[in-house]
């Protein structure tokens, strides 16, 4: 348990600074006028000098090493797995938290892994590192956790549409570059995705497992576990790479233990922090990912009754991934260890 007290303005370092969610969380840091004393961007060698906008100024980019975290409170890390356990140790030793961004912790017991409006206390039982979700668990459990106020879930069966975002910036600059080498009829070029990503959807994010599920689709059944702590929720993803530049979709059907109205569904939806409701098909009201682009909410839509089972409810929900599904999850984390 992490004994050392937060001050009320942290030092804070963002590792990754220079990647698409590393400029993300500088940017959030700013909009969300986050108390930080000192702000450091850290990140390889070979982005050591660059300068990065924040806060009407710029901040020099510096080389992440181990003396790097002396004197920083907060760390923000995104620059992958291998180099947030490389780092672990140099950053809890300074007394640094580190808020983890990479898949390194996630399912580590002693790890809280969390999602302020779902499991909120969670953040303090710590051991100086808490582990921030993958993108498409984080969107999905914040339109969860209402409704299983109403009635028991036992079920979840999920399909996700996610940006070529997801997987970086390369992977936007391919999907833009593919697009035009498609439509000018020239061969296209694939390097970041298994094949091509325009005018494609790709059913596959990360490695093929034994059982045939996808690294990303286990993701979303034990994270979503142990998120919501309920071991024993079945939880079944289907996770689909889509040529879209940002914002991830999902198609969700939620099977309940017990009755649930459509109105209890839209009254708790809509009062749940963290949520926007945009539900009126008869207007063409639902949540679009093209709309939706630097947007902080989860966005939930195409609410209704699912059939099949006794007690179902079918949804739609998307949100930005580099926002709430990455960066600003990150920051209300560390929001939430300033003393109160």
């Amino acid at each position: 348990m992490w004994s050392k007290a937060m001050p009320g303005r942290p030092v804070v370092a963002v590792a990754g600074a220079t990647g698409v969610v590393g400029r993300e969380m500088l940017k959030v840091l700013e909009q969300r006028s986050f108390p930080a004393s000192q702000v450091r961007a850290l990140a390889s060698a070979r982005s050591a000098g660059r300068r990065l906008p924040f806060r009407g100024s710029e901040i020099v980019v510096e080389e992440m090493t181990p003396a790097s975290f002396e004197g920083v409170d907060i760390a923000l890390f995104s620059a992958g797995a291998s180099v947030s356990r490389q780092f672990r140790d140099a950053v809890t030793s300074a007394g640094a938290v580190m808020i983890d961004n990479s898949s390194a912790f996630r399912m580590d017991d002693g790890v809280p892994l969390v999602v302020p409006e779902v499991n909120p206390d969670d953040v303090h039982d710590h051991s100086g590192v808490i582990a921030n979700p993958n993108c498409s668990t984080i969107q999905m459990v914040v339109a969860l956790a209402p409704l299983s106020k109403l009635a028991p879930i036992e079920r979840v069966v999920v399909a996700t549409y996610q940006a070529a975002s997801g997987a970086g910036q390369a992977a936007m600059d391919e999907l833009y570059e593919q697009t035009g080498q498609f439509l000018r009829g020239e061969e296209l070029s694939v390097r970041s995705f298994v094949h091509r990503i325009s005018f494609n959807c790709i059913p596959q994010i990360d490695v093929f497992l034994e059982d045939g599920s996808t690294k990303e689709e286990w993701k979303m059944v034990v994270e979503t576990q142990k998120i919501m702590h309920a071991p024993d929720l079945r939880v079944a993803a289907t996770c689909v790479r889509v040529p879209v530049l940002r914002c991830h979709s999902e198609a969700v059907a939620v099977e309940f233990g017990a009755a649930i109205s459509m109105d209890d569904v839209a009254r708790v939806l809509a009062m749940s922090p963290g949520i926007t409701v945009m539900d009126d098909p008869a207007q063409g009201l639902y949540p679009m990912p093209a709309l939706l682009e630097g947007s902080d909410d989860v966005h939930v839509g195409r609410l209704r009754v699912d059939p099949s089972v006794p007690y179902g409810l079918q949804m739609w929900v998307v949100a930005d991934q580099l926002r709430k599904g990455a960066a600003l999850n990150a920051v209300q984390i560390a929001e939430s260890l300033l003393p109160r």
